[in-house]
């Protein structure tokens, strides 16, 4: 057997056992919208996370490089320096308070 072909299997198995679940699944996390405290408004913004870095991100690195999307505050504090991903609390707020993006039934 071919050893090329043995190395190309085992890293075929590896995208697709390890970065597509990690990837797809950091994507999944963070594609809503969700409800964070705004250390520079002194309080809670509706904000979205650009979903498709953060899951590319983790496949690649292993770990969500995050970044706001869109944010309820812009086009006032457009440009900021998205310290509302690093405040402390936030990251379990924004598990227990994603907003939905679709309508309500």
């Amino acid at each position: 057997m071919n050893p090329w072909i043995v190395v190309a299997a085992i890293i075929a198995l590896g995208v697709v056992y390890v970065m597509l679940p990690t990837g797809l699944s950091a994507f999944l996390r963070y594609r809503l919208k969700r409800l964070l405290y705004c250390p520079l408004e002194g309080e809670s913004a509706v904000l979205q996370i650009d979903a498709r870095r953060a899951g590319l991100s983790a496949a690649a690195r292993g770990y969500a490089s995050l970044r706001v999307k869109a944010c309820s505050f812009w086009p006032k504090r457009a440009g900021c320096a998205q310290k509302c991903l690093s405040v402390p609390g936030n990251e379990t707020a924004e598990e227990e308070s994603a907003v939905s993006a679709s309508p309500s039934r």
